[in-house]
């Protein structure tokens, strides 16, 4: 037999037994398939994605340990930018951000961030749940000044900004309006005196500048009157007194978890942060 009807005589009977055997194959490759959706890892794509948004003078940073912990339970998580130039802005600015995540959300605003994403989240359906951490719960209308209250320790920044922040000038700013700086003098007791001082000073000389605007422009239509709520109070919180937090939690009618923290307790206390941020993420399954 010449050599090419032989390989070509091989090559159909080659090809009737290539039929079931590509069949099997696509069986078997389907069964993996089947079997990776089902694994661990996997599984993590049908929780709700946790969405972290810092507060004024912090980045991203601020949650590492809380970020951590949420990666070691298997939730996908993301920290979004918060550029701090006011709230309407800073607000857009995580709206556009929120639409290129598909799928369920949870949103977790410290401090500052919680007014952002009370504002942000507002008509967005894949935000599911709320979670403020020692954080700001504005109604229309209100701002960051009137809710931190008399007993603030921003509060003499009120009459005299000087006496609570260093300002300094910024391209473009609108006519009176400087970036802020909380003083090394206010930061470290202010902010996280439950912290070791070593860390507080390091976080005063690294923290990020926060417009005026972020201080005193008012909230819009918040996103918690219709979609469900959770609140970490901090009772050493002297930024926003454990009273203002109660006040604010109990109008959004948030379920509220108070620890012996200062207003840093997502790096003083993040299991704390995360067991809330979890029972959040449960309920939306």
């Amino acid at each position: 037999m010449p050599a090419h009807r032989g390989l070509a005589a091989l090559g159909g009977r080659t090809a009737r037994f290539a039929v079931p055997v590509l069949a099997a194959a696509v069986l078997v490759a389907a069964g993996v398939a089947s079997a990776a959706l089902a694994s661990p890892d996997s599984r993590q794509s049908t929780r709700p994605t946790i969405v972290l948004v810092h507060g004024a003078w912090a980045d991203g940073s601020s949650w590492s340990a809380v970020v951590t912990k949420l990666q070691q339970d298997n939730y996908p998580v993301l920290v979004a930018p918060n550029p701090l130039r006011g709230l309407s802005a800073d607000a857009g600015y995580l709206k556009d951000f929120l639409s290129t995540i598909p799928g369920p959300v949870v949103l977790v605003g410290h401090s500052y961030g919680g007014a952002v994403i009370t504002n942000a989240a507002t008509g967005n359906p894949n935000v599911k749940a709320l979670v403020y951490d020692d954080a700001y719960i504005p109604d229309v209308h209100e701002t960051i000044t009137d809710l931190s209250g008399p007993n603030s320790a921003l509060a003499p920044a009120a009459k005299n900004p000087m006496a609570v922040f260093k300002l300094v000038p910024y391209p473009g700013a609108p006519d009176g309006v400087a970036d802020t700086y909380v003083l090394p003098s206010v930061f470290p007791g202010a902010f996280g005196a439950d912290l070791p001082r070593p860390l507080t000073a390091a976080l005063t000389v690294q923290q990020p500048p926060t417009s005026l605007v972020a201080l005193v422009e008012p909230s819009g239509a918040p996103a918690w009157k219709t979609i469900p709520s959770w609140d970490i109070a901090g009772r050493q919180d002297k930024i926003i007194p454990l009273d203002r937090q109660r006040e604010m939690a109990h109008r959004a009618k948030s379920q509220v978890t108070e620890i012996d923290s200062s207003h840093l307790s997502l790096i003083s206390h993040p299991d704390a942060v995360v067991r809330v941020i979890e029972t959040a993420a449960r309920s939306t399954c």
